[in-house]
């Protein structure tokens, strides 16, 4: 079968047609929204603090509910939570969307939205993530996660710039409304899904089954030490967001030309979907890692020669092999991590992976004002690269395999 017929059949799978238009919905909304909210909270107050504000308290409770997010999915069912976090997603933003156009929204008002917003967020991310294997055969899993990844890398292109418009015509309020119908929309497009319930756990309490999860993450070796790694690379890769905005600026690139920078990675990423329909990822983690070591690629040409041909081609490059392992490592998680314990697996990697963000965001201006800022980018892309290469140490990383499922069946 050619890669558009794998990807034909997998849409063909009922419960996975109705989550793939689901998260389109979703994903469309969500993208506009990054645009819609900040233009809605700079209506209310035009302090660049007050945007931060009402950020940090979605992101906030992201962190601090993701355990929990994953307990619950284990415990009450993958759609069911999606269903419900939709519905509280949407009318949160409804609620925002309503003060915003009436005039009488308080900065307060948005922060405690926002922070419901973001539980919404840290609750649904690991059903999210855990789900796939419940909708398609396993021998689907790549051209189904191919597809949801093909999906996101376009809404990313677009989105931003149908919220920009709708903005500028209808008005941030209204921009934000759309987002919030988008999540009731999502939620009643999940109801035909049918997938069966968890199977009952002898666990009494929260506590224990988070328990559960964690003996289960720290003896599963290749799984801590990729959660570990990237707890570090996430904070150098603010290095990028943070300091490459300021070569571009004070060099030749200039502010369009770190945008084209941006979107090189984009396309990078969306064209490299496409090659993943067509090429199996056997060994998942070993690609998947060898792959990410390129993402350090833009920080070291920002280091050494900030040229905008170079930066962009580096981009490119970097776009492509993050994809490689975005689906490597969730072909790993879903074919590996028994189904019961999957959501739990998927919150401890985003909380191991998320947290140290913000060091790295607090850390990398002032080294840069102190050591150089081309000086900082690069080490943070060599550290970068050598810690990628160096996961490939453990033989739990470099050896792991996908799961013969014709094996599996017989």
């Amino acid at each position: 079968m050619t890669a558009r017929g794998d990807a034909l059949a997998t849409l063909r799978e009922p419960n996975f047609r109705f989550y793939f238009f689901s998260r389109l919905v979703n994903g469309a909304g969500s993208t506009m929204a990054s645009v819609a909210l900040a233009f809605a909270v700079l209506e209310v107050s035009h302090s660049p603090t007050a945007l931060g504000i009402v950020l940090a308290a979605e992101s906030i409770p992201l962190v601090l509910f993701l355990l929990v997010g994953g307990v619950i999915a284990d415990r009450f069912g993958r759609t069911l939570v999606l269903q419900v976090c939709n519905v509280s997603a949407g009318l949160t933003q409804l609620a925002v969307a309503g003060l915003v156009i009436s005039g009488v929204a308080q900065l307060w008002q948005l922060v405690v939205l926002s922070a419901l917003s973001g539980t919404a967020m840290a609750i649904s991310f690991p059903a999210l993530a855990s789900v796939m294997p419940q909708l398609v055969p396993r021998d689907k899993l790549q051209p189904a996660n191919v597809l949801m990844s093909m999906q996101r890398g376009t809404l990313n292109v677009i989105g931003p710039t149908i919220g920009g418009v709708l903005v500028v015509t209808v008005g941030a309020g209204w921009a934000v409304a759309v987002d919030g119908l988008t999540y009731l929309f999502a939620a009643a497009l999940l109801l035909p899904v049918k997938i069966p319930p968890p199977p009952r756990t002898d666990q009494a309490s929260m506590v224990g089954e988070l328990r559960e999860g964690w003996r289960y993450f720290r003896s599963t070796t290749w799984l801590w030490l990729i959660v570990v790694a990237f707890g570090v690379l996430n904070a150098l890769h603010s290095g990028f967001n943070t300091l490459g905005p300021v070569v571009a600026v004070t060099t030749d690139i200039g502010e369009a030309g770190w945008g084209l920078i941006l979107s090189a990675g984009a396309v990078g990423l969306l064209v490299t979907t496409v090659v993943m329909l067509r090429v199996p990822l056997n060994r998942p983690l070993l690609w998947g890692m060898l792959g990410c070591a390129f993402f350090g690629l833009p920080m070291l040409v920002l280091g050494l020669q900030p040229n905008l041909v170079a930066v962009m081609v580096a981009s490119f490059v970097s776009g492509a092999g993050i994809e490689v392992f975005s689906l490597g490592w969730n072909l790993a998680m879903q074919e590996h991590v028994p189904d019961e314990m999957l959501s739990r697996a998927y919150s401890y990697d985003a909380l191991g992976s998320f947290v140290a963000i913000p060091v790295g965001q607090l850390a990398v201006g002032p080294l840069g004002a102190a050591f150089g800022v081309q000086e900082v980018l690069l080490i943070c892309g060599v550290a970068y690269t050598v810690i990628c290469l160096a996961t490939l140490g453990s033989r739990s990383v470099r050896d792991l395999q996908r799961v013969d499922h014709a094996a599996t069946a017989g």
